[in-house]
């Protein structure tokens, strides 16, 4: 993850009853993460201390109480942890739900959300919260994305990715119920979200990103017999994407598009509803998967899987998608503009 240029990234610790105690600390443990990134932990030392325990390693950081001090003193090789001391572990004993959990979480995440608004971070990960945490201090909480693009003054302009083993799923229509998604489908909709995950996608480090478009209809409408969408609006779209340079293909058969996808067909594949990707991409790989926010002032990632409080103090919390939302997060953090 090394760069002449290290981006700073905030780490958050996500819900303290959870696996993400844990997973923060086996993060800043990680010589690829400790080395690729400027890295400013956001929590409370107290539950710095559970994970640390949880996880059986001490990741050497600078603590700070200030948070200007904090992000002075974070630098690659070195990463710095800003303690909020906002939340006593006793008021959130593991694998429980509770409002001091979720408050802490919340803040800790807006925390980060205001350096990024300030220009101080150019990325920002956060292991598991737990919604229903955060529900019980901050009732007409949807999700992190909505939460972050409200944050940022930009309702519906954050694009949710989930990434799986390296196959990026986007979505035209996303909490919608079904029976309205056909109505909300438009070319330029459905162009539009080509182009944000061709945008995405090379900001990743994928240069030139393969793009699946999917059915609506079984069998891509059977030429009409099972529906005209393919036909008069999802067909439209694909080759206007074409005409503008985005190398972009279909409508392909819902059924059978992630089976080319995940044999390395297609880097992406955009769907037209939310469970048309979901299932897909978490029978792919639920434990492995990871969230891209896009469309922010800076990257926002999370492993795809929540907070596991059947596992919390095991040890058996598997790594692998807190490092891949790290490592996401620094290469989109890279590409952006000074």
């Amino acid at each position: 993850m090394s760069a002449p240029c290290a981006p700073r990234l905030a780490l958050v610790m996500g819900d303290p009853a959870g696996i993400g105690p844990e997973l923060f600390v086996r993060l800043l443990a990680e010589p690829a993460v400790r080395e690729g990134a400027a890295l400013v932990g956001i929590g409370d030392a107290r539950v710095l201390a559970r994970g640390i325990e949880q996880a059986g390693l001490d990741p050497e950081l600078v603590v700070e109480r200030d948070r200007e001090a904090a992000l002075a003193a974070a630098a690659p090789g070195r990463p710095a942890f800003w303690d909020r001391g906002d939340c006593d572990p006793a008021d959130c004993p593991p694998a429980r739900v509770s409002p001091a959990a979720g408050a802490a979480a919340l803040t800790a995440f807006r925390a980060a959300l205001e350096l990024a608004r300030e220009g101080k971070v150019d990325a920002i990960t956060f292991t598991p919260f737990n919604k229903q945490a955060i529900r019980l201090v901050h009732p007409a909480y949807e999700d992190e994305a909505v939460e972050a693009a409200s944050f940022f003054g930009r309702p519906g302009g954050c694009v949710e990715f989930n990434v799986a083993g390296g196959l990026w799923n986007a979505r035209v229509t996303s909490h919608v119920p079904l029976r309205e998604v056909a109505d909300l489908l438009t070319v330029e909709r459905i162009v539009e979200r080509i182009a944000t995950t061709d945008a995405a996608l090379r900001a990743a480090g994928i240069a030139r990103p393969r793009i699946a478009v999917a059915a609506l209809n079984p069998h891509a409408g059977e030429g009409g017999a099972f529906g005209s969408e393919e036909i008069e609006v999802i067909g439209p779209a694909v080759e206007r994407a074409r005409a503008l340079g985005l190398s972009a293909s279909g409508p392909y058969p819902a059924d059978t598009v992630f089976l080319r996808a995940s044999s390395g067909a297609f880097d992406a594949v955009v769907t037209l509803y939310h469970d048309q990707g979901q299932i897909a991409i978490k029978l792919l790989g639920f434990e492995r998967g990871v969230t891209v926010l896009w469309g922010l002032p800076v990257p926002i990632t999370t492993p795809a899987h929540g907070t596991a409080f059947d596992i919390v103090g095991t040890r058996k919390a598997k790594l692998g998608p807190s490092l891949e939302a790290v490592r996401i997060a620094l290469a989109m953090a890279r590409s952006r503009p000074a």
